[in-house]
Parts: structure tokens; C-alpha cells; sequence
């Protein structure tokens, strides 16, 4: 699967942003912005899903603290841990590495998901988004927020909208209603204008509020 290389681009990219500044005056604008900045997909899948769950919240500092110690206890590299390993420790043993209860315990049902073959990772490329949300969610200690990041960041699904996430609100706040507040419903609506290229639309609004590229 290409997404297990190191800085993986989708080969939407381009024809995405062609697509959304024809149809969008606000994107027509924020996108040459970033020049040739482009989302990345780093890691493998348990890998991912392990660094969301300890960087629940906490600071982005924090959480890379806490990572790194935790890659040590588990043994391996960070960028790609096996679930196996995580199974074979005990939930004392796990918070050594400055974990909560609940987390290590969240990590540990992470593992035994994929260490058992209860997630579908070969069949992701063909399933749609939502059977992939539907058994993310399963797990303990991922909600559906944790899945559509999922779905952007590793998988780089080109039409993921995650209405829980305050960075799209906010961004879509600033960008469309001079800074008013903006309800769910008033995103799904612009977020239609935006379809098939939802979540490319999504990470440049990321990108107004923070000039940083977003690593997941």
C-alpha cells in the first residue's frame, strides 16, 4: 500500500485544487498561498492510529514526549511499531511511558484489533469511507474524529469533511463569514460545493490558520 513510504502525496492533488478554485472564489485565492505545499502521509495504519490515541489532549509537545517514550518501552521504530509487540505488555508496563490508565488500556485494544486481523486493512482500499469510520470506531478510544483524521491523513481519502473539527470551523468562520460563528450544518452546506475534493479543501483552511504543514 503506497501510503506505508516515507512523505506520500495523493495524485488528486493537483486536479483537486484546479477543481476548487474553478469553484470557489474563497479557495481560488487561499490556495496559491501555499505554493507547493501538499498533504503527506507518513507511517504505517497501527502506527498512526497508536500516535493519535497518545496525543489525545494533550499539547503537540506533550504528545511527542510521551511517544517517544513509549516507542522505547515497546521497542522498534516510531514510524512503524508492531501491534504484537504493544500485546505482549501489560498495562503497568505501558504506563511507564507517562501514559493514563485509559490510554494504555485504549492502546492495548488497538493492538489485539490489528495483532487479530478484526480490522480490515487490506480491504481499506476498496471499502468507502464510512464502512472504514464504522470499524475504526469499534475500537476504544477512536471516535469518529480520530477516523476521518485517519481517513485524510494515512489513507488520503479526497472527500473527507470532519465536522467535529474546531481548526475546519474556525477556518471556515475567518475564510467565509468574516469571523461569525459557524454551525455544522452551515459547513456541510459550503462543504458540498467542495465535493469530490472535501478534505483538500479542508487541509488549505487548516493551512490559513497555521502556516505549518499538518503532519498526522
Amino acid at each position: 500500500m503506497a501510503s506505508n513510504h516515507e512523505g506520500v502525496t495523493p495524485d488528486y492533488w493537483d486536479e483537486a485544487c484546479r477543481h476548487l478554485a474553478k469553484r470557489d472564489r474563497v479557495m481560488k485565492k487561499l490556495i496559491p498561498q501555499f505554493g507547493e505545499a501538499r498533504l503527506q502521509s507518513r507511517g504505517d495504519a497501527f502506527t498512526t492510529l497508536a500516535r493519535s490515541v497518545v496525543g489525545q489532549q494533550i499539547s503537540v509537545k506533550a504528545a511527542q514526549s510521551v511517544w517517544d517514550r513509549f516507542t522505547g518501552v515497546v521497542g522498534g521504530s516510531s514510524a512503524a511499531l508492531a501491534p504484537e509487540a504493544v500485546c505482549a505488555l501489560d498495562i503497568p508496563t505501558l504506563r511507564t511511558a507517562g501514559l493514563s490508565v485509559r490510554k494504555a488500556e485504549y492502546l492495548g485494544d488497538l493492538a489485539r484489533h490489528f495483532a487479530e486481523g478484526s480490522v480490515h486493512v487490506q480491504q481499506w482500499l476498496q471499502m468507502d469511507d464510512e464502512a472504514i469510520i464504522e470499524e475504526l470506531v469499534a475500537i476504544r478510544g477512536i471516535g469518529r474524529w480520530t477516523a476521518e483524521m485517519f481517513l485524510i491523513f494515512h489513507l488520503m481519502r479526497p472527500n473527507v469533511l470532519p465536522l467535529d473539527d474546531l481548526g475546519l470551523l474556525k477556518g471556515i468562520s475567518s475564510c467565509y463569514f468574516s469571523g461569525e460563528p459557524v454551525s455544522r450544518a452551515e459547513a456541510r452546506e459550503l462543504g458540498e460545493g467542495w465535493a469530490p475534493y472535501r478534505s483538500v479543501a479542508t487541509w488549505y483552511l487548516w493551512r490559513s490558520l497555521d502556516p505549518l504543514p499538518v503532519e498526522y
